[in-house]
């Protein structure tokens, strides 16, 4: 039962300490999930909280934490792209920080239904939002070159074609329905060496982010909060990835730089850039967490400032 999944928020003491929280400022909360991150902030200061997540069964622990939190605790269904829009219908215009939590959920992850997990045999799923097509559908269409990149790009798969090609010629066999399967067809295909992660990783992380446009969203969900944060306001990012990370990075120093029209050139300061960055380097988890919970072991959380200048990207539409 996904009220029995157990979720360990990761950096949370980090997270809360850089929030600074305020009494009665607002906060979002982009990736509610489980919901450790709001009660955490929630249960610290007499604040609000507004938390969104794509993931239906993420209103199960929202409604459980609403009973506390009544008159403090906004949940909106939906993509954190949208979060300006979901702030306009709360009659809220600025907030004091907003909080990202990348990547699956606990219970994507531990229920085997969801089609996230390569340990645990499911059907082949992996839609955060339980809409729009299957990681089976699209395996059943995708041609092999498309693939091929798709492992690459977004796993970092240096063995990619050799995965796709076998994937494909699997496919022609039989209909590849769970994620077992698939997790069979990826190891088969690479030559076998000795790694702390499972040779099926990257290539489920891929379909993954493929399938639910998550690097896109998480771009446009940037702009989103730098747009909605006030002055002095703290844009907290938690990432398990190099991809995610690199696009957090950027998307930092774009609202701190002007691009320069040649590469060869470096990029110049803005005289007035919308974000001061407050970690040269992301924070890790300390041992201690990693010893606590070993998923935590990659995270690695960047954190921003708004400053009084205007925003980089516009203002809300």
């Amino acid at each position: 039962m996904i009220e029995k999944v157990v979720h360990i928020p990761v950096l949370l003491n980090e997270v809360i300490k850089a929030l600074s929280l305020t009494k009665d400022d607002v906060y979002v909360d982009a990736t509610f999930g489980l919901g450790g991150y709001t009660k955490a902030i929630l249960s610290n200061q007499h604040c609000k909280v507004v938390a969104i997540d794509r993931d239906p069964q993420a209103k199960i622990f929202a409604d459980n934490l609403k009973r506390s939190y009544s008159d403090r605790f906004y949940f909106k269904k939906g993509k954190f792209s949208e979060l300006g829009k979901f702030l306009n219908e709360l009659k809220i215009h600025n907030v004091a920080g907003v909080v990202f939590d990348l990547g699956v959920s606990s219970p994507q992850l531990d229920i085997k239904d969801r089609g996230f997990s390569f340990k645990l045999d499911g059907p082949l799923d992996m839609r955060m939002s339980s809409e729009g097509p299957t990681a089976q559908e699209f395996l059943e269409e995708v041609e092999e070159d498309t693939l091929a990149n798709i492992i690459f790009e977004l796993g970092d798969e240096i063995f990619s074609k050799r995965i796709a090609k076998n994937i494909i010629y699997q496919r022609s066999i039989n209909k590849i329905k769970t994620t077992g399967q698939l997790a069979n067809i990826v190891r088969n295909a690479i030559p076998k060496k000795k790694s702390r992660i499972d040779l099926a990783t990257k290539t489920f992380q891929a379909i993954r982010i493929y399938l639910n446009d998550e690097l896109k969203e998480l771009e446009e969900g940037l702009i989103a909060a730098e747009k909605v944060l006030r002055p002095e306001g703290i844009l907290a990012v938690v990432s398990f990835h190099s991809i995610e990370d690199k696009i957090v990075k950027n998307f930092f120093n774009r609202c701190l730089r002007n691009k320069t029209s040649s590469r060869h050139l470096p990029d110049l300061p803005k005289k007035n850039p919308s974000l001061e960055i407050l970690t040269k380097k992301p924070i890790l988890p300390s041992a201690k967490e990693i010893c606590i919970n070993k998923r935590s072991r990659s995270a690695k959380l960047r954190i921003a400032k708004r400053t009084y200048f205007s925003s980089t990207f516009g203002e809300i539409a």
